[in-house]
């Protein structure tokens, strides 16, 4: 497992009120030094553009640090929607986040 590595699970529908915790969470975390994220959306219901939008800058403000980010466990909605935006193409996606651990840990 890499060193710095934090977990962001947010549940529910991810619209604008959660986009702006999921926002401060990844600033709270870039701040404190972490240089590994993943957003694990497996309890997210629903996704609107505002949580999208979350993510996104989520994704900038982590590589602007000089970190990763990744998402993973995509219900059926979510994968639409990164799959209609071309999302797919930007995020490092896992189907879980065991699979992400596992990478992670492979040399």
């Amino acid at each position: 497992m890499q060193p710095n590595f934090e977990v962001i699970q947010p549940s529910g529908v991810l619209d604008l009120t959660q986009a702006n915790q999921l926002r401060d969470q990844v600033n709270e975390l870039v701040n404190a030094g972490a240089t590994t994220i993943l957003i694990n959306l497996r309890d997210v219901t629903f996704m609107d553009s505002s949580g999208l939008a979350a993510l996104v800058i989520a994704l900038k403000t982590i590589r602007s640090a000089g970190g990763h980010l990744y998402v993973c466990s995509l219900n059926a909605q979510v994968k639409m929607l990164f799959e209609l935006t071309n999302m797919t193409k930007i995020f490092e996606i896992f189907e879980t986040q065991d699979e992400l651990e596992q990478s992670l840990s492979t040399p």
